[in-house]
C-alpha cells in the first residue's frame, strides 16, 4: 500500500480562505482519536487563526506596516500548520481516510492530467445564523474547490476556493434569504471542472 504525503498546498491559499482551512483542521481533529497528541495543541493554531484574522482586518485600512505584520501573522500561521501536517503524516501512512479525517489533504499520487468531472453537491444545511455549510463528493486529483453563489436571479459572486470537500463555509448571509450555490474542481487538464448543478438552501 502506499504511503500518503499531506499535501501542503494550503500556503498557497488566499488570505481569505487559509483561516478557514486552518479552523476546519482543528474541528476535525478535536476529540479525532486517530490524532491523540497533535504536534501543535489545537489551543494554539486557533490562537494564530484569530491573530491572523485580526491582522488581516488591519491591513485593510492600513499602511505599510499594517501589511508586513499581516504578513508575519500569516507566515506564523503556515508554520505551525505545516508542523501539524508532518504530525498528521506520521501517523496515518498508508492509511488514507485517516489522513483525510484530519481535515487535511493527501498529495496526489496521480502526474496524469485529466479533464476533471463535474463537481457534485452533496449537502447543504445550516452551521449557524447566516452561515451555510456545503460538502460536495470528493473530486479524484482536484486541488481544491471554488465555491460561487446568487441571491435570487442577480449574478453569481465568487464564495472562495477550499481545499476540503467537507469544509465548505458560505458566511455573512441574510437569515431567511434563499441562495443558489455552485462549485467546480479545480485543476486537472483544463484547470476546472464544470459547475455542479445549481443548489437552493435558506439561510437561517
Amino acid at each position: 500500500m502506499p504511503n500518503y504525503r499531506t499535501s501542503l498546498a494550503f500556503a498557497q491559499l488566499p488570505d481569505g480562505d487559509l483561516p478557514i482551512f486552518a479552523q476546519n483542521t482543528v474541528t476535525q481533529m478535536t476529540e479525532n482519536e486517530g490524532f491523540p497528541t497533535p504536534r501543535v495543541t489545537l489551543g494554539n493554531i486557533t490562537v494564530a487563526v484569530s491573530s491572523f484574522q485580526a491582522a488581516l482586518q488591519a491591513a485593510e485600512d492600513g499602511g505599510t506596516q499594517a501589511t508586513a505584520e499581516k504578513n508575519v501573522a500569516r507566515a506564523a500561521l503556515i508554520v505551525l500548520l505545516r508542523q501539524q501536517a508532518a504530525y498528521v503524516q506520521s501517523i496515518a501512512g498508508s492509511n488514507l481516510p485517516l489522513l483525510l479525517s484530519s481535515g487535511f489533504q493527501a498529495a496526489s499520487t496521480n502526474r496524469t492530467r485529466i479533464v476533471l468531472p463535474k463537481t457534485v453537491v452533496k449537502t447543504v444545511s445550516n452551521l449557524q445564523t447566516g452561515t451555510l455549510k456545503i460538502t460536495v463528493d470528493p473530486v479524484p486529483t482536484a486541488r481544491g474547490y471554488e465555491l460561487r453563489y446568487k441571491n435570487g436571479t442577480g449574478d453569481y459572486a465568487p464564495g472562495g476556493v477550499f481545499t476540503s470537500s467537507r469544509g465548505i463555509m458560505l458566511e455573512s448571509l441574510s437569515p431567511g434569504a434563499t441562495y443558489t450555490v455552485q462549485l467546480r474542481g479545480i485543476g486537472g487538464l483544463t484547470g476546472y471542472g464544470d459547475w455542479s448543478d445549481p443548489v437552493s438552501h435558506m439561510a437561517m
